[in-house]
């Protein structure tokens, strides 16, 4: 019984420290939109958000795209590992209601992630992530409570933000600079991105991998490291941007 409590305590905390990863000191304020762009309304945009620049930009007549609350998916996979790792769970972290605006001229991207908004362990998700295991509903639901609750402080960091600059939107295969604040921390790599021009905008498809030692956080590590979250965990993003009607 001891060991199956141990099991239960590293599956809630094995999700909360990877969700952690997405948190960002940011404080929710409701921000203006383009006038020129109306139909550009952000949702719950967080202060200092840079919607300025696109309103700049859609006033000199560049196109500039939006992303919708429903036009990203944003998935993070986290893995168990250690020779106890058969007691816990591999877990799907998710992201429907990533928002921003896209400037192809510019090749740059600005988006925020409300992170109570953040799903755990979608089903269809699991199955898409080739995940082995099942965690029971009550676990999940724990799961979620305690990362949004005790990890990420929802309250306190509502957002993560993420910005996108050097992107060739001219070409398919292209790579983009991506920041990420984590924590009140920025870390920056080069992402590869697959663009897809669509009727009313842009896609882009890729995946990159995080290390929670990137940004100061240790993985949990119990027994003496026979159950432990690995380090490095798998993003993928699928994100549409729709054009904006010209001014």
């Amino acid at each position: 019984m001891k060991a199956l409590h141990l099991a239960d305590v590293a599956r809630a905390v094995l999700v909360a420290l990877a969700a952690v990863l997405a948190a960002c000191a940011s404080a929710p304020k409701q921000q203006a939109v383009p006038e020129a762009a109306p139909e550009a309304a952000l949702v719950r945009a967080p202060q200092g958000f840079p919607v300025d620049v696109y309103e700049r930009l859609a006033a000199q007549g560049e196109a500039v795209y939006r992303v919708g609350p429903a036009d990203a998916l944003v998935v993070l996979t986290v893995r168990r590992g250690g020779s106890l790792a058969r007691l816990g769970h591999d877990h799907v972290i998710a992201s429907r209601s990533m928002q921003g605006f896209v400037a192809p001229a510019q090749g740059r991207a600005d988006l925020y992630m409300p992170l109570a908004e953040l799903t755990v362990d979608e089903p269809a998700l699991r199955t898409e992530a080739g995940l082995d295991t099942q965690p029971t509903p009550s676990d999940i639901e724990g799961t979620r409570t305690n990362m949004q609750d005790k990890v990420l402080r929802v309250r306190e960091f509502p957002y993560a933000l993420v910005q996108v600059r050097d992107v060739d939107a001219k070409k398919q295969a292209a790579s983009a600079s991506v920041s990420i604040t984590l924590l009140g921390t920025t870390r920056t790599s080069t992402v590869p991105l697959v663009l897809v021009a669509t009727r009313d905008g842009l896609r882009a498809i890729g995946m990159m991998e995080l290390k929670q030692s990137e940004f100061g956080i240790a993985p949990l590590s119990l027994l003496g490291g026979a159950l432990q979250v690995e380090d490095a965990f798998k993003v993928r993003f699928d994100i549409r941007a729709r054009a904006l009607a010209s001014p």
